[in-house]
């Protein structure tokens, strides 16, 4: 960090009070250590969970996978999908079988004829069959609270069983048991890499009609093919998960999971520096993070992914003056992005310029970056008739980390230096959530993580169509560009495809100003000295490979 930046970081720092922690610890010495030193105990419960790891997580609000776009780690653990993605040590992500152990695509790329592996059975004893495959997709359509709709959204009949105009799904055909084809609509080049992602996690048929809406909730009944069985959920505290035995991909390396659902930095690391914890995500402890990233005794221990996934500002073009483009491109140009990362993040990561996050497969290194220019934002809101400035309104969740709303009270500061008279209003998790998906939020952050490794997963979801930028609370106005992102995922051609799309991310990001691309960060994750087997994930998320982790032999 080059002189200048440090005098504008700590002058914006004393101006907001902003926590103490990242600008001393991005160069912490052994002072820094005795902050933290104060220990704690370790849970006397333990000892009835031998041979379990115990892992900071958080509470899903279900362990229902079609009803959430956030709690992933029931899924990725209990359940398992068609496909899965792995890295093939180049630097390449690779779909490779899962649960179907083959297929064969249709030279027009319309169908898609999966063959499932035999023998793998649901964790209570239920053979895996085809007609399960086809109750998924159908549930993901017809099911009253599903929010994963997309990935089946684009197979042939999608449209009649969503509106009950139809009661079978016409692009699913059963062949037998273990085989069946899968007809789009039209070309879909990502749908693949569409089933690797969570919410594309296969069900019991006959168990989950049976259950209802104990589905997600009762882990008697919320069963899977995963190497992992939900066995206990006790609310605000924690869920049990136990090793599945005979999981057709081969048992687990730990006897079982024991997440812990915590909120108070204090305690978790607390608890972590007793022996009670086996993995934290340093995400969740907010500035203690420096202590495990920077203390000599942790780097052996101490795992950095990139994360794929962006962290953005949106703006709603349906609320004024965010309609005109000189005015949402004047609030771009008036942040210091990198002195904001470094000030709440210390810039760990990467400036993001664009849609596609470093790391994900369409990414564009020649995309321009998106300078700080605060005397040509001026210009452009004088241009607009704004040169007084105006209201704007930015909201933030009660239950957000004290990062982003430092992160907006930052961005909040930088606009009043160009007249915005902007505000942070900390508002109610619920109303937050029902503002944004009906498009009535204004101004907010929020972060995309990857679900799987397209640029579909991105652009589409928040660029698609007028529902998906409604419910981005986007209210993007362009439909021809909306309806090029549509037919990008028809083209055949994978490099006319990715091109496409990097020239749709410019027009978007660039040209219209439709959000603000802040920056990718990299994940931290800080383990126990008996824990071993984490492995590096392209997402930059360790949940999905917890069947790969185990205990050193000397601390059994």
């Amino acid at each position: 960090m080059n002189r200048s930046t440090v005098v504008k970081l700590i002058a914006l720092l004393l101006a907001l009070v902003v926590p103490a922690g990242c600008l001393g610890a991005c160069s912490a010495g052994s002072g820094a250590a005795a902050v933290f030193n104060n220990g704690g105990e370790a849970d006397e419960a333990e000892a009835d969970l031998e041979g379990y790891a115990v892992i900071l997580d958080t509470e899903p609000e279900t362990a229902d996978f079609q009803r959430t776009t956030t709690s992933y780690t029931v899924p990725r653990n209990v359940f398992d999908r068609l496909v899965t993605q792995q890295d093939d040590g180049k630097g390449n992500i690779e779909i490779v079988p899962s649960l179907a152990e083959s297929w064969e695509v249709s030279k027009d790329g319309r169908t898609y004829a999966f063959h499932l592996r035999e023998g793998i059975q649901f964790s209570n004893g239920n053979y895996l069959t085809a007609s399960d495959v086809k109750y998924t997709f159908t549930r993901l359509l017809t099911y009253p609270d599903t929010v994963s709709h997309e990935i089946a959204a684009v197979i042939e009949g999608a449209e009649a069983l969503e509106k009950g105009e139809a009661t079978d799904f016409k692009g699913i055909k059963v062949l037998g048991d273990l085989d069946f084809t899968i007809t789009l609509e039209k070309p879909f080049q990502a749908f693949l890499a569409s089933l690797a992602s969570p919410a594309a996690s296969i069900l019991d048929e006959d168990t989950v009609r049976k259950a209802g809406d104990s589905f997600g909730t009762d882990p008697e009944v919320t069963v899977g093919t995963g190497p992992f069985i939900m066995q206990e959920w006790e609310h605000g505290n924690g869920m049990l998960l136990k090793a599945n035995k005979e999981c057709w991909s081969g048992a687990p390396g730990v006897e079982g999971l024991d997440l812990r659902f915590m909120e108070e930095q204090e305690e978790i690391r607390s608890l972590f520096e007793s022996g009670g914890l086996d993995i934290v995500d340093l995400n969740n402890v907010g500035y203690y993070a420096e202590y495990y990233i920077h203390g000599d005794i942790y780097q052996k221990r101490l795992y950095r992914f990139p994360r794929v996934a962006i962290v953005y500002i949106a703006l709603n073009e349906s609320k004024k003056p965010l309609g005109d483009v000189r005015v949402r491109k004047a609030l771009q140009l008036a942040l210091d992005r990198q002195v904001i990362f470094d000030a709440v993040y210390c810039g760990r990561g990467e400036l993001e310029n664009g849609i596609y996050p470093h790391g994900l497969y369409g990414f564009d290194p020649d995309l321009p970056k998106i300078p700080y220019d605060p005397d040509t934002a001026k210009s452009l809101l004088s241009e607009a008739g704004y040169a007084d400035g105006f209201d704007l309104e930015i909201s933030v969740k009660d239950s957000s980390t004290q990062e982003e709303k430092t992160m907006m009270e930052l961005a909040a500061t930088m606009w009043k230096k160009i007249g915005v008279n902007a505000k942070v209003n900390v508002i109610n998790t619920e109303d937050f959530m029902k503002r944004r998906t009906t498009g009535d939020l204004t101004c907010f952050t929020a972060m995309w993580t990857a679900d799987y490794n397209d640029p579909d997963n991105f652009i589409y979801t928040f660029f698609g169509n007028e529902e998906n930028t409604t419910f981005r609370s986007l209210c993007y106005k362009d439909e021809d560009i909306m309806k090029r992102v549509r037919g990008a995922r028809m083209i055949l051609d994978p490099e006319k495809r990715i091109k496409e799309y990097q020239d749709l991310q410019k027009i978007i990001v660039q040209d219209d100003a439709a959000w603000i691309p802040m920056f990718s960060r990299l994940r931290f994750y800080v383990t126990s000295e008996r824990l071993k087997g984490v492995k590096p994930q392209w997402g930059g998320v360790i949940d999905d490979v917890y069947r790969y982790i185990y205990f050193d032999d000397k601390d059994k």
